[in-house]
């Protein structure tokens, strides 16, 4: 870890986010009542996500998706669920709002790899796991060179080049070109899918990881 990384990064996050919160609370006020009103309770989406070191944190967002399910009870695929006006949030990352106060609590920063699914954790190459070597950001290298419309080996190959060099520059670039890809909406869906398909691992990580999930 360089000076950057260890003494400036977090209190400049944090910083970043508490000012982000105090400027942006009408915007997300407004938003939050737009969702009560177009998709009911909860208004806020939570799960748990690996952060730093692969520690579980529970990540907050502003629903985007109906709770439509099937016969058996099963959720519905993404693009059933994902309403018009889920899609318009999306595109404007209004949903990620909310995840200004996991960067207050220390949980995720404002620059690094997307936190993602906690079912993934096992099926990463060593190289792609290390990108739990920092915390998770609001946007990262990978949202600026693509987002959804790349491919998991490409948006890993970022992860890990920006794990491997953490600067104030960069990440202050990385924010400008997110602004300006956020106007543009760019790379919010990728070409198969409303958001992202899922991860389903390497081929040398396959076995292990269906090993893993039978126990």
């Amino acid at each position: 870890m360089g000076t950057y990384e260890r003494f400036v990064k977090r209190p400049q996050d944090f910083c970043c986010a508490l000012l982000a919160v105090i400027f942006l609370s009408p915007v997300m006020a407004v938003t939050a009542i737009l969702v009560r009103l177009k998709l009911g309770r909860p208004v806020l989406f939570s799960q748990y996500r690996p952060g730093r070191d692969g520690k579980l944190f529970k990540l907050y967002k502003f629903r985007s998706m109906t709770d439509g399910r099937d016969e058996n009870g099963e959720l519905l695929p993404d693009e059933i669920r994902l309403t018009a006006f889920g899609r318009k949030l999306r595109s404007t990352s209004l949903d990620e709002l909310p995840e200004l106060f996991n960067i207050l609590k220390g949980d995720m920063a404002v620059v690094g790899p997307r936190p993602l699914l906690v079912r993934y954790l096992p099926l990463y190459s060593e190289r792609q796991a290390r990108r739990h070597e920092v915390r998770p950001g609001l946007t990262g290298l990978a949202q600026v060179h693509g987002r959804n419309a790349i491919t998991w080996e490409e948006k890993f190959d970022w992860d890990v080049h920006y794990v491997d060099d953490v600067t104030f520059a960069g990440d202050w670039r990385i924010i400008s070109d997110t602004v300006r890809a956020v106007l543009r909406r760019e790379g919010i869906s990728s070409k198969n899918s409303e958001t992202m398909e899922e991860f389903r691992g390497n081929a040398q990580t396959s076995a292990s990881a269906e090993a893993a999930f039978d126990e």
